[in-house]
């Protein structure tokens, strides 16, 4: 592991099992990249031909005609949203997010209007785009989706993560199949996805990526697909998109990164990370009132994470408050717990430096033997967590 900063700068050292959260600084960006941005930054480049350089690295990546480099993915939705309402009209990008005429609804199941942060809802609304939910949260069917296309619709937004609704919806298909029927443009917003092809492969218009989560490259978000498309996304930089924009390190970043990707050792960082959950496992098995298992990805990605379940009458402890322990313990460690009041949580091995995940195994064994040793049970209320989640937030600065 390089040398640590973060004790100089006073800030926690913690160790990331919760994946690829943007909250912690996304990833472990691969030296290719940090070599591509610290060549660049001492020289001025013209940004435009920088991204046309990019383009050319995206669409061999992607499948997809062209592609660009913008400061997130949620930025890449708003672009890709704009240039769908906006096309090539410059004035008409200059006065974005009013539209007119107002051809800008953009349909969204609404088991995918979820929040990575911030909401996906909002990322379309920042472009002047009107969200059309389309079915209920658990149930789309392909007459709520016909019978919401109208003249007015402007593009289609599908979302891949982990957060949505994984049963009763749309499959990306037949989404496809219904808006292209009408003439739609279907845009993936697929943040952290390892397939760079599939989305296209499978119809979609535009495909957006993170490029600092899997990827391992700068903070920034790629966009990808059809070149009429990407295009008037592009424009978007002359308006809305302006403060949204990268600088020639993230650009030249982002294409270290995905040449990167094409060389990765996919087998060996299974193998190294499936070590990794099977001593946690070992460490976690035998002791009462835990389950541990070890389950894929929800959306496929070619990863495994382990799923902890806590009996808080045996365990001593609840699942929040054993994570909260974890989070709070020296050194501090960061699990995946959006679903914890279901009483489980995740520890994902995919952001770790060696050694690391023999110090979450040692963390784990020593907050369980410390509840283990209590008299009562750790259970705070549940309702504490939603009370007090933003307090830090609300706070800032100190």
């Amino acid at each position: 592991m390089p040398n640590d900063i973060r004790p100089s700068l006073g800030l926690r050292p913690v160790i990331n099992v919760s994946g690829t959260m943007t909250s912690l600084g996304a990833s472990i960006v691969v030296p290719e990249a940090i070599e591509a941005m610290a060549s660049i930054l001492p020289h001025f480049v013209e940004i435009n031909d920088l991204q046309r350089k990019a383009s050319a690295v995206i669409a061999r990546l992607t499948g997809g005609e062209a592609g660009f480099v913008t400061a997130s993915c949620s930025a890449g939705i708003s672009l890709a949203v704009a240039g769908a309402i906006s096309g090539d009209n410059l004035l008409a990008i200059e006065r974005l997010p009013d539209v007119t005429p107002e051809k800008n609804e953009v349909l969204v199941q609404m088991g995918h209007v979820v929040s990575y942060g911030a909401p996906v809802d909002q990322a379309i609304r920042l472009a002047g785009g009107k969200v059309v939910l389309v079915g209920q949260a658990t149930s789309t069917h392909r007459f709520h989706m016909e019978h919401a296309i109208t003249d007015k619709t402007a593009a289609a937004v599908y979302v891949v993560s982990h957060h949505v609704v994984d049963y009763g919806l749309l499959n990306l298909k037949e989404f496809v199949e219904i808006a292209h029927a009408r003439g739609v443009p279907v845009i993936v917003d697929a943040a952290s996805e390892y397939d760079l092809r599939i989305f296209l492969e499978q119809g979609a218009d535009i495909a957006l990526y993170s490029g600092h989560k899997f990827l391992g490259g700068p903070t920034s978000g790629i966009v990808a697909g059809s070149k009429e498309l990407v295009r008037h996304a592009f424009l978007q930089n002359m308006g809305i998109g302006r403060g949204m924009k990268v600088g020639k390190e993230s650009i030249f970043g982002v294409m270290a990164a995905l040449e990167a990707w094409e060389r990765r050792d996919n087998a060996g960082i299974r193998e190294r990370e499936t070590g990794y959950l099977n001593l946690w496992k070992r460490t976690l098995d035998c002791r009462p009132g835990l389950t541990a298992l070890i389950e894929p990805d929800p959306t496929h990605n070619p990863l495994d994470r382990l799923r902890l379940i806590v009996d808080p009458e045996e365990a001593h402890i609840t699942a929040w408050d054993l994570a909260d322990a974890l989070a709070r313990g020296n050194p501090p460690i960061i699990v995946r717990d959006h679903e914890v009041e279901h009483r489980y949580f995740y520890l994902d091995p995919c952001n770790l430096h060696p050694g690391q995940e023999t110090i979450v195994a040692e963390r784990l064994a020593e907050e369980l033997d410390k509840a283990r040793a209590s008299n009562e049970i750790i259970a705070t209320p549940i309702e504490n967590r939603s009370r007090h989640r933003f307090d830090g937030l609300l706070r800032w600065p100190d």
